[in-house]
């Protein structure tokens, strides 16, 4: 296994608690990129990738310039398209290959201050949803995994942004986020962990194209 980040000393902290090996480096730099996969798979082929590049900035969609909007576009979604590009003929070649993409429940149903972060992640589903048709029936399967308020570093940005905006503090923006939430909680990390590992395994084998959404209840479409 090989974890990937910005910060190369967290990287190598975090991959030393699991006994594997880190790759620092940006993926929102295409060069950056290709140095990543190239290093990855000098420790192995790659069977399984997860993408989980962390989120833009919130705020109002009539806020961000043209020039964070090409920056949300290049890291959360061209970057997990051109890594999963570059790991697909190994995986072809292999007969088996898993590609997961951490996304968002608002690709389903919009979130107040996150519209940057929901533009980028539907284009991202909508390509992601191509690539899984087009290499079916070579093994290798394509899937999104989309969590709700998960109580993260990300979440966190967005409940202090929505603080300052309507003055009022953060621990009562916070647990009016938790209350949105049917199951009056909101998510950790290891609620969608377990769903990841089941989409890496050969247990979804027969699922392809699929938009796994692990929100507590809170987005409402039908199917």
């Amino acid at each position: 296994m090989v974890i990937n980040g910005r910060d190369p000393e967290r990287a190598a902290q975090i991959a030393e608690s699991f006994g594997t090996t880190a790759v620092a480096g940006d993926v929102s730099r295409p060069e950056e990129r290709r140095r990543i996969v190239e290093e990855a798979s000098a420790v192995g082929p790659i069977s399984i990738l997860v993408t989980n590049a962390g989120g833009p900035p919130p705020g109002p969609v009539e806020k961000h310039d043209h020039e964070t909007w090409l920056k949300a576009l290049e890291t959360n979604m061209l970057a997990a398209l051109d890594i999963a590009v570059q790991c697909l003929p190994v995986m072809k070649e292999q007969g088996f290959g898993r590609i997961v993409n951490i996304t968002s429940f608002t690709v389903r149903e919009p979130y107040p201050n996150m519209g940057l972060a929901t533009g980028a992640r539907a284009g991202l589903t909508g390509a992601m949803a191509s690539l899984a048709r087009e290499i079916a029936a070579t093994g290798v399967t394509v899937n999104n995994l989309l969590p709700g308020l998960m109580d993260t570093g990300a979440l966190h940005r967005v409940y202090t942004a929505q603080a300052a905006n309507e003055g009022i503090s953060e621990e009562a923006a916070k647990a009016r986020m938790a209350e949105s939430v049917p199951m009056r909680r909101l998510g950790l990390p290891e609620d969608f962990g377990q769903v990841c590992a089941f989409l890496c395994s050969r247990h979804a084998a027969y699922m392809t194209g699929q938009n796994i959404t692990v929100d507590g209840g809170l987005s409402r479409p039908l199917l």
